[in-house]
């Protein structure tokens, strides 16, 4: 029996999307301020996370739950690395660190690559859907917020895919293509909810950082009103299909 995965899981995290969105660093981040200490942890947390999932998938190619949904072009730690050079310098890679909440993140994705890889898809699909829907406003958003010329956002970059809808369409149908029933379909969306959950933890680990940086006044006069309109494009920061 096939399920039509994508539809499940578009339709089934809308409320974490939503809850994701209204986060206060996510809101900030959506009207334009953006800090750049904040910011670059948020990076380094990604770095870690994008490690695990990539190392992971890497060692999972050839599972049938994986390798319809294994596309090394969509691959972000390579790119994250060329971002943490431009804002910690030469000796990056001894000064991330990653967080709390960012390393239980880190610890699911290996817990479920060793027990439970028929899940993966989840989190790919939380992550890089997200990733090529809203990349290019929050490349601009984090260009113009942080002043930046070019360096420090090749994370939103996909250098090796040309047409980001047609890619999209295909990784949707790669989803409907995994060899799971309905109750594992079930699953794979529990789980892609918990990711979201995962990913909001970090986000408010960081709005320490953001409120000290632009002050308690500020955030709350940016994060109290909640938008009028929710976006149920898919993934994290997604605010364009």
């Amino acid at each position: 029996m096939s399920v039509n995965l994508a539809t499940m899981l578009k339709e089934g995290t809308k409320k974490s999307h939503s809850m994701a969105e209204n986060m206060g660093f996510i809101k900030c981040f959506l009207k334009g301020v953006v800090e750049k200490n904040s910011y670059r942890k948020l990076a380094a947390n990604l770095y870690f996370v994008y490690g695990a999932m990539e190392e992971e998938m890497e060692r999972l190619k050839d599972h049938p739950l994986v390798k319809p949904i294994y596309f090394p072009e969509l691959n972000r730690q390579p790119s994250l690395a060329k971002d943490l050079q431009f804002y910690y310098g030469p000796n990056w890679k001894n000064e991330i660190e990653i967080t709390p909440h960012g390393q239980a993140y880190v610890d699911r994705i290996h817990e479920i690559a060793q027990n439970a890889p028929e899940l993966f898809a989840a989190h790919s699909y939380t992550r890089y859907l997200g990733d090529l829907s809203g990349g290019q406003i929050l490349k601009n958003i984090a260009q113009k917020a942080m002043n930046l010329d070019g360096d420090g956002t090749a994370f939103y970059e996909f250098e090796t895919i040309d047409d980001e809808k047609a890619f999209k369409n295909k990784y949707r149908q790669s989803l409907n293509d995994l060899p799971v029933d309905q109750e594992t379909a079930d699953r794979i969306v529990q789980e892609a909810n918990d990711a979201f959950g995962m990913n909001m933890k970090m986000f408010q680990e960081l709005e320490g950082n953001l409120i000290m940086a632009i002050g308690k006044m500020l955030f709350n006069s940016l994060t109290t009103r909640r938008r009028r309109n929710q976006n149920n494009s898919e993934g994290e920061f997604a605010t364009a299909e």
